[in-house]
Protein backbone atom coordinates (compact mmCIF):
# COMPACT_ATOMS: atom_id res chain seq x y z
CA UNK A 1 0.00 0.00 0.00
CA UNK A 2 1.12 3.57 -0.75
CA UNK A 3 1.53 6.62 1.15
CA UNK A 4 -2.10 7.42 0.81
CA UNK A 5 -5.77 5.97 0.33
CA UNK A 6 -6.65 5.13 -3.18
CA UNK A 7 -9.61 7.58 -3.03
CA UNK A 8 -7.51 10.72 -2.62
CA UNK A 9 -4.53 9.70 -4.27
CA UNK A 10 -6.46 9.63 -7.45
CA UNK A 11 -8.39 12.74 -6.41
CA UNK A 12 -5.25 14.70 -5.85
CA UNK A 13 -3.87 13.43 -9.41
CA UNK A 14 -6.70 14.03 -11.02
CA UNK A 15 -6.44 17.52 -9.87
CA UNK A 16 -3.06 17.72 -10.67
CA UNK A 17 -3.50 17.22 -14.05
CA UNK A 18 -6.74 19.78 -14.45
CA UNK A 19 -4.08 21.82 -13.13
CA UNK A 20 -1.60 21.08 -15.89
CA UNK A 21 -3.93 21.26 -18.76
CA UNK A 22 -5.08 24.80 -17.89
CA UNK A 23 -1.90 25.65 -17.66
CA UNK A 24 -1.12 24.51 -21.25
CA UNK A 25 1.61 21.89 -20.56
CA UNK A 26 1.79 19.13 -23.70
CA UNK A 27 -0.73 15.97 -23.04
CA UNK A 28 1.75 14.06 -23.33
CA UNK A 29 3.95 15.26 -20.12
CA UNK A 30 0.46 15.26 -18.61
CA UNK A 31 -0.53 11.66 -18.71
CA UNK A 32 2.83 10.51 -17.62
CA UNK A 33 3.32 12.93 -14.91
CA UNK A 34 -0.18 11.98 -13.60
CA UNK A 35 0.55 8.41 -13.69
CA UNK A 36 3.89 8.37 -11.78
CA UNK A 37 2.42 10.77 -9.34
CA UNK A 38 -0.84 8.20 -8.63
CA UNK A 39 2.13 5.61 -8.35
CA UNK A 40 3.73 7.20 -5.68
CA UNK A 41 1.18 7.83 -3.51
CA UNK A 42 -1.22 5.15 -3.96
CA UNK A 43 1.40 2.08 -4.20
CA UNK A 44 4.56 0.81 -3.07
CA UNK A 45 7.77 2.18 -4.38
CA UNK A 46 9.40 -1.11 -5.37
CA UNK A 47 6.10 -1.69 -7.39
CA UNK A 48 6.56 1.36 -10.02
CA UNK A 49 9.59 0.01 -11.83
CA UNK A 50 7.43 -3.16 -12.67
CA UNK A 51 4.10 -1.12 -13.68
CA UNK A 52 6.29 0.87 -15.96
CA UNK A 53 8.27 -2.12 -17.21
CA UNK A 54 4.78 -4.04 -17.82
CA UNK A 55 3.36 -1.47 -19.64
CA UNK A 56 6.40 -0.37 -21.84
CA UNK A 57 6.79 -4.14 -22.85
CA UNK A 58 2.92 -4.77 -23.56
CA UNK A 59 2.42 -5.46 -27.36
CA UNK A 60 -0.56 -3.36 -27.68
CA UNK A 61 1.04 -0.53 -25.84
CA UNK A 62 4.19 -1.20 -28.52
CA UNK A 63 1.92 -0.88 -31.48
CA UNK A 64 -0.29 1.53 -30.82
CA UNK A 65 2.96 3.92 -29.58
CA UNK A 66 4.70 3.06 -33.08
CA UNK A 67 1.67 3.78 -35.14
CA UNK A 68 0.84 6.99 -33.54
CA UNK A 69 4.35 7.68 -34.38
CA UNK A 70 4.10 6.65 -37.81
CA UNK A 71 0.43 8.53 -38.65
CA UNK A 72 2.07 11.94 -37.13
CA UNK A 73 5.50 11.16 -39.30
CA UNK A 74 3.16 10.45 -42.29
CA UNK A 75 1.09 13.53 -41.50
CA UNK A 76 3.83 16.03 -41.10
CA UNK A 77 5.54 14.52 -44.43
CA UNK A 78 2.59 15.54 -45.97
CA UNK A 79 2.87 19.51 -45.46
CA UNK A 80 6.89 19.09 -45.66
CA UNK A 81 6.17 17.72 -49.01
CA UNK A 82 3.13 19.87 -50.00
CA UNK A 83 1.16 17.07 -51.20
CA UNK A 84 -1.53 18.13 -48.71
CA UNK A 85 -2.10 21.57 -50.95
CA UNK A 86 -1.73 19.17 -54.04
CA UNK A 87 -4.57 17.52 -52.93
CA UNK A 88 -6.93 20.16 -51.52
CA UNK A 89 -6.46 22.37 -54.78
CA UNK A 90 -6.93 19.64 -57.45
CA UNK A 91 -9.94 18.25 -55.32
CA UNK A 92 -11.30 22.03 -55.81
CA UNK A 93 -10.96 22.39 -59.21
CA UNK A 94 -12.58 18.80 -60.30
CA UNK A 95 -15.54 19.71 -58.43
CA UNK A 96 -18.04 23.20 -59.45
CA UNK A 97 -20.20 23.36 -57.10
CA UNK A 98 -18.76 25.99 -54.51
CA UNK A 99 -21.34 24.49 -51.47
CA UNK A 100 -19.75 21.02 -52.31
CA UNK A 101 -16.17 22.16 -52.45
CA UNK A 102 -16.63 23.91 -48.96
CA UNK A 103 -17.48 20.92 -47.29
CA UNK A 104 -14.69 18.20 -48.79
CA UNK A 105 -12.21 20.72 -48.59
CA UNK A 106 -11.78 20.85 -44.92
CA UNK A 107 -12.21 17.49 -44.75
CA UNK A 108 -9.13 16.49 -47.27
CA UNK A 109 -7.34 18.92 -44.70
CA UNK A 110 -8.98 16.77 -41.81
CA UNK A 111 -6.61 13.40 -43.43
CA UNK A 112 -3.83 15.92 -41.59
CA UNK A 113 -4.26 15.78 -37.86
CA UNK A 114 -2.41 18.76 -37.00
CA UNK A 115 -3.31 21.46 -34.08
CA UNK A 116 -5.21 24.28 -35.42
CA UNK A 117 -5.38 22.67 -39.01
CA UNK A 118 -8.94 24.82 -39.80
CA UNK A 119 -6.46 27.32 -40.40
CA UNK A 120 -5.03 25.93 -43.39
CA UNK A 121 -8.45 25.04 -44.85
CA UNK A 122 -9.70 28.25 -44.26
CA UNK A 123 -8.29 30.57 -47.17
CA UNK A 124 -9.61 27.84 -49.33
CA UNK A 125 -13.30 28.16 -47.95
CA UNK A 126 -13.15 31.72 -47.95
CA UNK A 127 -12.41 31.72 -51.58
CA UNK A 128 -15.49 29.71 -52.23
CA UNK A 129 -17.71 31.34 -49.53
CA UNK A 130 -17.31 34.87 -51.16
CA UNK A 131 -18.71 33.12 -54.22
CA UNK A 132 -22.07 32.58 -52.10
CA UNK A 133 -21.56 35.78 -50.44
CA UNK A 134 -22.00 33.98 -46.92
CA UNK A 135 -21.49 35.93 -43.79
CA UNK A 136 -18.42 35.34 -41.48
CA UNK A 137 -19.88 33.16 -39.08
CA UNK A 138 -21.08 31.18 -41.88
CA UNK A 139 -17.75 30.73 -43.46
CA UNK A 140 -16.49 29.94 -40.21
CA UNK A 141 -18.77 27.63 -39.15
CA UNK A 142 -18.23 25.58 -42.16
CA UNK A 143 -14.64 25.62 -42.15
CA UNK A 144 -14.75 24.11 -38.46
CA UNK A 145 -17.73 21.84 -38.85
CA UNK A 146 -16.54 20.04 -42.19
CA UNK A 147 -12.70 19.80 -40.99
CA UNK A 148 -13.55 17.47 -37.93
CA UNK A 149 -16.29 15.55 -39.84
CA UNK A 150 -13.53 13.00 -41.18
CA UNK A 151 -12.57 12.05 -38.14
CA UNK A 152 -14.81 9.16 -37.05
CA UNK A 153 -14.28 7.38 -39.30
CA UNK A 154 -10.80 7.48 -40.41
CA UNK A 155 -8.34 4.63 -39.56
CA UNK A 156 -5.60 6.61 -39.64
CA UNK A 157 -7.12 8.63 -36.74
CA UNK A 158 -4.54 8.22 -33.71
CA UNK A 159 -7.42 9.50 -31.11
CA UNK A 160 -9.69 6.80 -33.14
CA UNK A 161 -6.46 4.17 -32.92
CA UNK A 162 -6.31 4.70 -28.93
CA UNK A 163 -9.99 4.44 -28.08
CA UNK A 164 -10.89 1.11 -29.89
CA UNK A 165 -7.17 0.08 -27.96
CA UNK A 166 -8.50 1.15 -24.91
CA UNK A 167 -11.61 -0.61 -25.59
CA UNK A 168 -10.71 -3.83 -26.71
CA UNK A 169 -11.96 -3.56 -29.68
CA UNK A 170 -10.78 -3.12 -33.71
CA UNK A 171 -11.05 0.36 -35.57
CA UNK A 172 -13.06 -1.13 -38.13
CA UNK A 173 -15.83 -1.72 -34.97
CA UNK A 174 -15.51 1.50 -33.94
CA UNK A 175 -15.98 3.34 -37.21
CA UNK A 176 -18.66 1.09 -38.38
CA UNK A 177 -20.98 2.26 -35.67
CA UNK A 178 -19.80 6.06 -36.39
CA UNK A 179 -20.86 6.56 -39.63
CA UNK A 180 -24.40 7.09 -39.13
CA UNK A 181 -23.68 9.86 -36.82
CA UNK A 182 -20.96 11.39 -39.21
CA UNK A 183 -23.63 11.34 -41.92
CA UNK A 184 -25.63 13.25 -39.56
CA UNK A 185 -22.86 15.84 -38.94
CA UNK A 186 -22.30 16.07 -42.95
CA UNK A 187 -26.28 16.73 -43.15
CA UNK A 188 -26.94 18.87 -40.48
CA UNK A 189 -23.40 20.65 -41.33
CA UNK A 190 -24.78 21.32 -45.10
CA UNK A 191 -28.34 22.50 -43.79
CA UNK A 192 -27.30 24.79 -41.32
CA UNK A 193 -23.93 26.04 -43.11
CA UNK A 194 -26.16 26.88 -46.60
CA UNK A 195 -29.16 27.67 -45.74
CA UNK A 196 -30.64 30.14 -48.10
CA UNK A 197 -27.27 30.30 -50.09
CA UNK A 198 -27.71 31.02 -53.49
CA UNK A 199 -25.55 28.68 -55.43
CA UNK A 200 -23.92 31.13 -58.31
CA UNK A 201 -23.25 29.80 -62.20
CA UNK A 202 -20.03 29.42 -62.69
CA UNK A 203 -18.19 30.90 -65.61
CA UNK A 204 -15.07 28.44 -65.42
CA UNK A 205 -16.67 25.08 -66.37
CA UNK A 206 -15.73 24.88 -69.79
CA UNK A 207 -11.97 25.73 -68.77
CA UNK A 208 -11.97 23.31 -66.14
CA UNK A 209 -13.35 20.28 -67.84
CA UNK A 210 -10.57 20.69 -70.62
CA UNK A 211 -8.31 20.12 -67.58
CA UNK A 212 -10.15 17.93 -65.24
CA UNK A 213 -7.84 14.75 -66.61
CA UNK A 214 -4.82 16.72 -65.16
CA UNK A 215 -6.55 17.15 -61.79
CA UNK A 216 -7.53 14.29 -61.24
CA UNK A 217 -4.27 12.78 -61.91
CA UNK A 218 -2.70 14.80 -58.99
CA UNK A 219 -5.78 14.41 -57.29
CA UNK A 220 -5.01 10.74 -57.41
CA UNK A 221 -1.30 11.12 -56.95
CA UNK A 222 -1.59 13.32 -53.82
CA UNK A 223 -4.10 11.23 -52.46
CA UNK A 224 -2.45 8.15 -52.80
CA UNK A 225 -0.57 7.67 -49.54
CA UNK A 226 -3.84 7.90 -47.64
CA UNK A 227 -5.97 6.05 -49.60
CA UNK A 228 -3.47 3.17 -49.52
CA UNK A 229 -3.38 2.90 -45.73
CA UNK A 230 -6.72 3.08 -45.64
CA UNK A 231 -7.25 0.02 -47.41
CA UNK A 232 -4.22 -1.80 -45.59
CA UNK A 233 -6.14 -1.13 -42.52
CA UNK A 234 -9.27 -2.25 -43.77
CA UNK A 235 -8.46 -5.09 -45.28
CA UNK A 236 -6.30 -6.79 -42.51
CA UNK A 237 -9.25 -5.49 -40.31
CA UNK A 238 -11.14 -7.97 -42.05
CA UNK A 239 -9.00 -10.54 -42.49
CA UNK A 240 -6.67 -10.55 -39.26
CA UNK A 241 -9.23 -9.81 -36.59
CA UNK A 242 -6.49 -10.78 -33.88
CA UNK A 243 -4.21 -8.50 -35.60
CA UNK A 244 -5.94 -5.68 -35.38
CA UNK A 245 -7.28 -5.81 -31.89
CA UNK A 246 -3.03 -6.19 -31.33
CA UNK A 247 -2.97 -2.30 -33.14
CA UNK A 248 -1.03 -3.98 -35.93
CA UNK A 249 -2.99 -3.62 -38.87
CA UNK A 250 -2.82 0.81 -38.16
CA UNK A 251 0.78 -0.01 -37.70
CA UNK A 252 1.72 -1.93 -40.87
CA UNK A 253 -1.04 0.36 -43.08
CA UNK A 254 1.02 3.74 -42.03
CA UNK A 255 4.16 2.14 -42.69
CA UNK A 256 2.84 1.17 -46.33
CA UNK A 257 1.59 4.78 -46.64
CA UNK A 258 4.82 6.37 -46.20
CA UNK A 259 6.74 4.33 -48.35
CA UNK A 260 4.11 5.65 -51.08
CA UNK A 261 4.19 8.83 -50.03
CA UNK A 262 8.23 8.52 -50.08
CA UNK A 263 7.60 7.00 -53.79
CA UNK A 264 5.13 9.72 -55.02
CA UNK A 265 6.82 12.65 -54.35
CA UNK A 266 10.53 11.79 -54.53
CA UNK A 267 11.19 12.97 -51.13
CA UNK A 268 14.70 14.25 -49.74
CA UNK A 269 16.58 13.28 -47.00
CA UNK A 270 16.52 16.94 -45.57
CA UNK A 271 12.43 17.16 -45.97
CA UNK A 272 11.92 13.09 -44.60
CA UNK A 273 13.83 14.29 -41.16
CA UNK A 274 12.77 17.39 -40.77
CA UNK A 275 9.60 16.31 -38.78
CA UNK A 276 12.05 14.43 -36.59
CA UNK A 277 13.24 18.23 -35.64
CA UNK A 278 9.88 18.99 -34.01
CA UNK A 279 8.75 17.94 -30.93
CA UNK A 280 4.96 18.14 -31.85
CA UNK A 281 5.55 14.01 -33.22
CA UNK A 282 6.95 13.16 -30.11
CA UNK A 283 4.36 14.96 -27.80
CA UNK A 284 1.25 13.19 -29.11
CA UNK A 285 3.43 10.10 -29.57
CA UNK A 286 4.05 10.49 -25.36
CA UNK A 287 0.41 10.83 -24.87
CA UNK A 288 -0.18 7.42 -26.19
CA UNK A 289 2.04 5.77 -24.12
CA UNK A 290 0.75 8.23 -21.13
CA UNK A 291 -2.82 6.67 -21.69
CA UNK A 292 -1.65 3.15 -21.25
CA UNK A 293 0.64 4.10 -18.10
CA UNK A 294 -2.29 6.33 -16.78
CA UNK A 295 -4.89 3.42 -17.28
CA UNK A 296 -2.52 0.37 -15.98
CA UNK A 297 -1.67 2.69 -12.60
CA UNK A 298 -5.15 3.05 -11.70
CA UNK A 299 -5.91 -0.57 -12.08
CA UNK A 300 -3.20 -1.15 -9.98
CA UNK A 301 -4.47 0.71 -6.99
CA UNK A 302 -7.64 -1.02 -6.62
CA UNK A 303 -9.63 2.09 -7.18
CA UNK A 304 -12.35 0.19 -9.98
CA UNK A 305 -13.54 -1.79 -7.33
CA UNK A 306 -14.09 1.59 -4.85
CA UNK A 307 -15.49 3.53 -7.66
CA UNK A 308 -17.94 0.44 -8.68
CA UNK A 309 -19.19 0.41 -5.50
CA UNK A 310 -20.14 4.43 -5.35
CA UNK A 311 -21.38 4.24 -9.06
CA UNK A 312 -23.67 1.04 -7.95
CA UNK A 313 -24.80 2.47 -4.14
CA UNK A 314 -25.24 6.21 -5.65
CA UNK A 315 -27.40 4.59 -8.56
CA UNK A 316 -26.04 6.61 -11.11
CA UNK A 317 -27.21 5.71 -14.64
CA UNK A 318 -24.27 4.30 -16.70
CA UNK A 319 -24.65 5.77 -19.82
CA UNK A 320 -24.69 9.26 -18.36
CA UNK A 321 -21.20 8.29 -16.58
CA UNK A 322 -20.41 7.38 -20.51
CA UNK A 323 -21.71 10.62 -22.10
CA UNK A 324 -20.97 13.14 -19.31
CA UNK A 325 -17.35 12.64 -18.28
CA UNK A 326 -16.17 11.84 -22.00
CA UNK A 327 -17.73 15.38 -23.15
CA UNK A 328 -17.01 17.90 -20.32
CA UNK A 329 -13.37 16.38 -20.64
CA UNK A 330 -13.12 16.82 -24.09
CA UNK A 331 -14.48 20.41 -23.46
CA UNK A 332 -11.90 21.12 -20.88
CA UNK A 333 -9.16 19.63 -22.65
CA UNK A 334 -9.90 21.26 -25.66
CA UNK A 335 -8.58 17.50 -27.16
CA UNK A 336 -10.10 14.65 -28.28
CA UNK A 337 -7.19 12.64 -27.57
CA UNK A 338 -7.74 14.03 -23.84
CA UNK A 339 -11.14 13.45 -23.16
CA UNK A 340 -10.13 9.80 -24.16
CA UNK A 341 -7.18 9.17 -22.95
CA UNK A 342 -8.64 10.19 -19.17
CA UNK A 343 -12.44 9.13 -20.15
CA UNK A 344 -10.87 5.32 -20.63
CA UNK A 345 -9.03 4.97 -17.39
CA UNK A 346 -11.57 6.39 -15.17
CA UNK A 347 -14.75 4.82 -16.71
CA UNK A 348 -12.99 1.63 -16.82
CA UNK A 349 -12.63 1.83 -12.71
CA UNK A 350 -16.41 1.58 -12.35
CA UNK A 351 -17.38 -0.82 -14.99
CA UNK A 352 -16.55 -2.87 -17.75
CA UNK A 353 -15.92 -1.04 -21.22
CA UNK A 354 -17.67 -3.08 -23.93
CA UNK A 355 -16.88 -2.16 -27.66
CA UNK A 356 -20.10 -0.26 -28.24
CA UNK A 357 -19.47 1.56 -24.85
CA UNK A 358 -15.94 2.50 -26.29
CA UNK A 359 -17.33 4.11 -29.60
CA UNK A 360 -20.08 6.34 -27.20
CA UNK A 361 -16.96 7.50 -24.51
CA UNK A 362 -15.13 8.13 -28.32
CA UNK A 363 -18.10 9.60 -29.60
CA UNK A 364 -18.68 12.12 -26.60
CA UNK A 365 -15.00 13.01 -25.93
CA UNK A 366 -15.11 13.75 -29.86
CA UNK A 367 -17.90 15.98 -29.83
CA UNK A 368 -17.05 17.93 -26.57
CA UNK A 369 -13.93 18.81 -28.27
CA UNK A 370 -15.06 20.25 -31.57
CA UNK A 371 -17.15 22.72 -29.49
CA UNK A 372 -14.67 23.23 -26.81
CA UNK A 373 -14.25 27.31 -26.48
CA UNK A 374 -10.14 26.97 -26.18
CA UNK A 375 -9.93 24.23 -29.18
CA UNK A 376 -7.11 25.90 -31.60
CA UNK A 377 -9.20 24.91 -34.66
CA UNK A 378 -11.96 27.04 -33.12
CA UNK A 379 -9.80 30.11 -32.03
CA UNK A 380 -8.01 30.21 -35.05
CA UNK A 381 -10.74 30.18 -37.21
CA UNK A 382 -13.36 32.74 -35.54
CA UNK A 383 -9.62 34.97 -35.72
CA UNK A 384 -9.46 34.10 -39.72
CA UNK A 385 -12.92 35.28 -40.56
CA UNK A 386 -12.87 37.59 -37.98
CA UNK A 387 -16.33 35.97 -36.65
CA UNK A 388 -17.34 36.57 -32.93
CA UNK A 389 -17.50 33.51 -30.50
CA UNK A 390 -20.89 33.99 -29.58
CA UNK A 391 -22.01 33.99 -33.46
CA UNK A 392 -20.10 30.87 -34.03
CA UNK A 393 -21.64 29.12 -31.35
CA UNK A 394 -25.19 30.27 -32.90
CA UNK A 395 -24.88 27.87 -35.52
CA UNK A 396 -22.24 24.93 -33.49
CA UNK A 397 -24.50 24.13 -30.16
CA UNK A 398 -28.00 23.50 -32.63
CA UNK A 399 -25.39 21.75 -35.07
CA UNK A 400 -24.13 19.84 -31.84
CA UNK A 401 -27.78 19.14 -30.38
CA UNK A 402 -28.88 17.45 -33.20
CA UNK A 403 -25.57 15.19 -34.15
CA UNK A 404 -25.18 13.68 -30.41
CA UNK A 405 -28.92 12.15 -30.46
CA UNK A 406 -27.49 9.83 -33.49
CA UNK A 407 -24.92 7.95 -30.97
CA UNK A 408 -27.42 7.28 -28.47
CA UNK A 409 -29.20 5.54 -31.01
CA UNK A 410 -26.23 3.74 -32.38
CA UNK A 411 -25.35 2.48 -28.76
CA UNK A 412 -28.88 1.81 -27.78
CA UNK A 413 -29.99 -0.03 -31.07
CA UNK A 414 -27.12 -2.00 -32.07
Amino acid sequence: MGFVDPVIAIIVSLGFLAVLLYKRVNLGIVLNVTALLLALLALELTSIPRLIWETSVNLLTISVVLATFGIMLLSQLYKETGLINRLSESMGRLINNPKIVMCVLPAIIGFLPVAGGALMSAPLVDSEAEKLKLKPEKKAYVNLWFRHIIFPVYPLSQVLIVAAALGGTSVAFMILRQIPVVAVMAVVGYIIGFWKATYPKNEKIREQKKNSANYLRNFLVSFSPILVSIIVAVSLDMVFADLSKQGFDVLIASLVGLVVLIAVSRLSVQTFIRPFKSWGIYGITFAAYGAFLLGAAMKATGISELLRTFATNGNVDSTALLVIIPAVLGVLTASALGGVTIAFPILGSIFAISPKMASLIYMSAYLGYVISPTHLCFTFTADYFKCHHGKLYKYVIPSFLMTFPMALVVYFLF
